[in-house]
């Protein structure tokens, strides 16, 4: 395989170790620096310059893509795409990521538990805002904060209210988020790679620091995950768009609760705790998917008009409940089910004897006016009740 590793910091530790693991495997590896690449759409072919020269051929590309240079190393792995080079990590998984907010909406719209959270920009809105996840103290994040930089702890409103509207008046987007006290200035960084997690550690803030990332201060163990947090974690990365990611949890009273996921999470900080070779399972996984590589099937098997894919959820009212595959009609309505998929368990194609349960999920390709039919109608939203503002000082 021959790989290149998009970084602009060919030396630090991230970048070596990678470099070193896919060389000890007997790969062809080079680093290139994200900013020095041309994108070339004057031809007939999508392709790349790099240094002035046209880019010779690569079976992958592992995007490590820092946020101050997010548009233009998106732009280069979408480039990459468009050439039919694989990319563990695509151009649109980047993109949900580094956006705080967008990770979230999407995060929330798949059932993954968040911190209570909300996004504001009028100064009336900002009090009814921060009782809706819980009262103070409250913690207010910056969209495009990384590494700890701009996670501010209001203990109070007022001083929640201040220091919003000080980050409003500088033209800086921020979120409202409840504080889980219970997580004790702790978090855990589960390393997604594929379909599993490699590796996890605890993180621990430092003295009074709230935050715990490690570079504030913050210690960190290894920690061996229960299945619920590894099901988080693995679906998490994967509803991002992302087959190697970090992704931060809180342990709260209601179980796991996704703080952020990761495009390019560093390897020192959880090699180091975990005495894994994270850095080789990251290399085999993108050797795996060159030799033998995944499809969209979604787009690869809509092969004639009236024709596509989707994932059907057995409700509990559902029909489909407690019946055999093969008994529930879907062949006859010209249906094929290609995956079982149950809690993190996923059966491919599936036997016809087997029966379904409540929250199976089916990945179905048939005829798509059949399967609307499958599909429960949308649930009206509730009214929220009305919440009164809080006193507070002019």
């Amino acid at each position: 395989m021959k790989l290149a590793i998009l970084s602009r910091s060919p030396r630090i530790y991230s970048t070596q170790r990678l470099k070193t693991a896919a060389q000890e495997r007997g790969h062809s590896v080079r680093v290139l620096d994200t900013l020095r690449f041309s994108i070339d759409l004057a031809g007939d072919e999508p392709d790349l310059q790099y240094r002035g020269k046209q880019l010779s051929h690569y079976d992958a590309v592992l995007p490590r893509i820092g946020a101050s240079i997010t548009f233009y190393g998106m732009a280069v792995v979408r480039q990459f795409e468009q050439m039919d080079v694989y990319t563990p990590n695509t151009s649109n998984g980047i993109a949900n990521s580094r956006d705080k907010l967008r990770a979230i909406q999407i995060l929330s719209r798949h059932n993954i538990g968040i911190p209570a959270t909300t996004f504001v920009r009028d100064r009336a809105d900002v009090l009814p805002a921060i009782e809706r996840v819980g009262g103070s103290p409250v913690v207010i994040k910056l969209l495009e904060g990384t590494q700890g930089i701009g996670v501010i702890l209001a203990p109070d409103v007022k001083v929640a209210e201040a220091v919003i509207e000080t980050l409003q008046s500088t033209r800086q987007n921020v979120l409202i988020q409840r504080f889980v006290a219970e997580s004790k200035g702790q978090d855990i960084r589960a390393f997604v790679v594929g379909d599993r997690v490699v590796a996890a550690m605890r993180r621990k803030a430092s003295g009074d620091e709230f935050r715990s990332n490690l570079h504030r201060g913050g210690t960190s163990e290894v920690v061996h995950l229960d299945p619920e947090f590894e099901r988080v974690a693995v679906q998490s990365a994967q509803i991002m768009g992302l087959r190697v990611a970090g992704v931060d949890m809180l342990e709260s009273e209601d179980g796991p609760l996704v703080m952020e996921v990761n495009s390019s999470p560093g390897l020192e900080g959880i090699e180091t705790a975990t005495d894994l070779d994270i850095a080789g399972a990251i290399v085999d996984y993108i050797a795996n998917q060159v030799a033998f590589p995944e499809l969209d099937i979604r787009q690869r098997l809509t092969v004639s008009t009236g024709y596509g894919v989707a994932e059907l959820q057995v409700g509990q009212k559902s029909d489909l409940v407690g019946k055999a595959i093969g008994d529930t009609g879907l062949r006859e309505r010209d249906i094929t089910v290609l995956t079982l998929t149950r809690g993190t368990t996923v059966i491919p194609n599936p036997r016809g004897v087997r029966e379904l349960e409540v929250d199976d999920r089916l990945l179905c390709f048939g005829r798509l006016e059949s399967m609307r039919d499958l599909v429960p109608e949308r649930k009206r939203r509730r009214a929220r009740p009305k919440i009164k503002p809080l006193p507070h000082d002019d």
